[in-house]
């Protein structure tokens, strides 16, 4: 069976062809990162504008690459929610007109859902259940993954996510965007233990995170620093900041993990890539004697591929819509 899978949630206009929600055929990305760098970070308006000039022939693009035709095409993947509303329109409207011309079912897919679907494409043996770390610049997520298409959130931020953490303590350092990559190279070249940061806990939750005052604190470190006349050495404070959100993401997930008696972890979303980040899982789920699947990093960040994925599953379980499919900015994993 093959699904096209199209993605316009933030700012990566994307699609692809992917076969039995495992084998990718095409994978053709769009990246606005260059442009969007110019104001420190993505704007709406801006994004919308180049999804609708890219989309046509970023999808005309992956069919080609495919080697494939609409008419071999057995169902249309999009990512309907969540994400900026007017980028998600575009791709939405463009797979409902798509959808209607060919005849082709149209099947909705969650943002977050497709993530975790990454992992099917690079590991043909991971199967559902697993417990699974969603983490991006908006969400940061303990998700349950029951079945392909059954998600339980366990545990998940209650302010900032993990990627907006990082991107906001980048950007106070001075840091081009997106900042999180920067940070994390630099993190590198610095001692973890030079600058003690506070790691924030939400009282009756085990599972949950809170990012903003550790955000607060890296700021507050800077300018108190700048009032004083004393220097930063951002290495070091990289490598603090790196060192305390990995430990929250890795210790709440670990343990999560154990008291479900979850045997598999698995990562997804754009910090996934995080080199820190994986070498802290790594470690953890090796000393634990647990499984842990990671994306490759070339589908760790948006793509048409992971939609297809994910897409192939929802079709199987009758999940497609109609022409009456709008798009939706925020919307729970777990719900239908």
């Amino acid at each position: 069976m093959l699904l096209l899978g199209i993605e316009s949630s933030c700012d990566e206009t994307a699609a692809a062809v992917v076969k039995d929600g495992r084998q990718v055929l095409s994978n053709i990305i769009a990246s606005q990162v260059e442009e969007h760098r110019l104001y420190g970070g993505v704007v709406p308006e801006i994004a919308s504008r180049r999804h609708a000039e890219a989309i046509s022939g970023v999808v005309r693009q992956a069919l080609a690459q495919a080697g494939v035709t609409m008419d071999e095409i057995d169902g249309i993947a999009v990512t309907y929610a969540p994400g900026l509303i007017g980028a998600l329109l575009v791709g939405v409207s463009f797979a409902k007109g798509l959808s209607m011309a060919t005849g082709k079912p149209l099947v909705p897919v969650h943002h977050l859902r497709s993530h975790i679907a990454a992992n099917y494409l690079a590991h043909p043996d991971l199967k559902p259940p697993f417990l699974c770390l969603v983490v991006s610049g908006g969400h940061s997520h303990i998700v349950k993954v029951e079945d392909y298409t059954r998600f339980k959130v366990i545990g998940r931020t209650r302010d900032d996510a993990a990627g907006e953490c990082y991107d906001k303590a980048a950007r106070a350092m001075g840091m081009p965007y997106p900042g999180g990559i920067a940070l994390d190279k630099l993190a590198h070249q610095g001692d973890p233990t030079a600058y003690p940061l506070p790691r924030p806990h939400v009282e009756g939750s085990r599972y949950d995170f809170s990012f903003s005052g550790l955000k607060t604190a890296v700021i507050n470190r800077l300018h108190n620093a700048e009032q004083k006349g004393e220097a930063i050495n951002k290495a070091d404070l990289c490598a603090s900041f790196q060192a305390t959100v990995t430990g929250m993401l890795t210790d709440n997930t670990l343990l999560a993990a154990q008291d479900l008696g979850m045997s598999t972890l698995v990562l997804a979303g754009g910090v996934s890539a995080n080199s820190g980040l994986r070498a802290r899982m790594e470690q953890a789920c090796r000393e634990a004697g647990i499984a842990l699947y990671a994306p490759p990093l070339p589908l760790c960040g948006d793509n048409g591929a992971m939609v297809a994925a994910q897409g192939y599953y929802e079709l199987l379980a009758g999940h497609t819509a109609g022409t009456d499919l709008n798009a939706v900015a925020s919307l729970p994993i777990d719900q239908e």
